[in-house]
């Protein structure tokens, strides 16, 4: 296969970051979610192909908004003549806000449209089912089966979700604008797990060559820091920035030269970030004193502090990393949360504690195919010293994952082990 051009990748990583930014100035205007990520689906096929040849515009935003706008307005030309669809547009939106602003014209300092889609996409109107799918989309710019993936369901089941909301904000008339402070805590827990999964997607990409998708955690720890400062006092708020910068800290030492994954056990810890651990560690300690009933946020921050603070994977406090889990357990009990856990707790009380724990999470039908179960299992019966069926299991799990680096990686466990049999 031919290798891509250094051009080509500036421009795909351009496109993803531009993208909800794109849409929200879309929406913004004509108020039709599904047509303007039609549209800008559209502008970002035609940059996709004219910016490698032509090189970049010299504002790639308004070059995106002025074609996105055209081809919008296309098809709003075409409806109006059909439906006559300016009357009820023209009684619908304020004489004020008529005109929206020039596609190029420079956004106010504190306009921040991916945030306004975040929490447009996240609008009380829509079921929390509909609401994070549909902002993984629109704003973490994953495609349906990524999306699909990550609620452990099939790519149709999630496509038919999708487009149920964006046909409910169609209908519904929400306007795009950052909610007031009385209308956030009904947004708020679902714009926490939309900017949760959207990072997972980009620290560990589910599908594909790359391990890592620095586009998306950035992003992401960007978004959880803007929602910081509407809601400074929320300490969910802050334990999700605490668990992206604690996980994101160790970013570079996850790959080799070569790409491929290197595990937590194994990383060199002089590559971690170390300010980004203080920086996590300090919010950490600043919500926890303050909080009555503790979040899943701030208990998952709280183990992530545990592993980045130990000096080194044989000093790492497991006790206390099994303790946190128990709790995390009594407040967002699931079966990733229980894999975790079966770890953990074969750190603690040997891998026959662990595996009876994985025993239970592999029951729940989410996690059925999943090859998480298989790797841990894997994991778990290397510890405990079945090599061969250690082996099986992680050439299981390689046969399962959609991850090239990780299937790379399974597999080579799998040789490893095999040389001790």
């Amino acid at each position: 296969m031919e290798e891509r051009s250094e051009p080509f990748d500036a421009a795909e990583h351009l496109l993803r970051e531009l993208a909800p930014q794109v849409l929200g100035a879309l929406v913004r205007r004509f108020g039709d979610f599904a047509a303007a990520e039609d549209a800008v689906q559209e502008a970002l096929l035609d940059a996709a192909l004219q910016w490698p040849k032509e090189g970049l515009p010299d504002n790639p935003r308004g070059w995106l908004v002025r074609v996105a706008h055209r081809r919008m307005t296309d098809q709003l030309r075409s409806e109006i003549a059909r439906r006559r669809r300016e009357d009820t547009a023209g009684t619908r939106v304020p004489r004020d806000q008529f005109l929206a602003p020039a596609a190029d014209a420079p956004r106010a300092p504190d306009s921040d449209e991916t945030l306004t889609l975040l929490f447009l996409c996240c609008h009380p109107s829509l079921t929390p089912g509909a609401q994070v799918p549909l902002t993984l989309r629109a704003v973490g710019g994953l495609t349906t089966a990524e999306v699909a993936r990550a609620f452990l369901v099939p790519e149709a089941t999630m496509a038919k979700r999708i487009t149920r909301a964006k046909q409910r904000i169609k209908e519904s008339g929400i306007g795009f604008r950052t909610p007031p402070a009385a209308e956030l805590p009904a947004r708020l827990a679902a714009v926490l797990q939309v900017l949760y999964l959207i990072f997972n997607e980009g620290y560990a990409s589910t599908a594909g060559p790359d391990l890592q998708r620095v586009d998306l955690t950035t992003e992401a720890i960007r978004l959880a820091r803007a929602v910081r400062r509407l809601r400074p006092d929320d300490q969910e708020v802050a334990g999700l920035l605490a668990l992206m910068l604690l996980t994101d800290a160790r970013r570079a030492a996850r790959t080799a030269p070569d790409g491929s994954l290197v595990p937590m056990a194994e990383q060199d810890r002089s590559l971690w970030d170390r300010e980004s651990i203080a920086e996590g560690v300090t919010l950490v300690d600043e919500a926890l004193p303050r909080t009555e009933r503790f979040g899943p946020y701030q208990l998952q921050a709280a183990i992530a502090a545990v592993h980045d603070e130990a000096p080194s994977a044989e000093e790492t406090d497991w006790p206390q990393i099994l303790a946190l889990y128990q709790l995390l357990r009594a407040v967002a009990d699931g079966p990733v949360v229980m894999l975790n856990q079966a770890v953990a707790a074969a750190k603690v009380h040997g891998p026959a504690a662990g595996l009876a724990l994985l025993d239970a999470a592999a029951a729940d039908s989410r996690l059925a195919g999943s090859h998480r179960v298989d790797a841990v299992r894997a994991h778990l019966l290397e510890e405990a010293g079945d090599v061969e069926a250690a082996r099986s299991h992680y050439v299981a799990a390689a046969r399962r994952t959609t991850s090239t680096p990780e299937r790379r990686y399974l597999l080579s466990r799998a040789e490893r082990v095999a040389t001790r049999s």
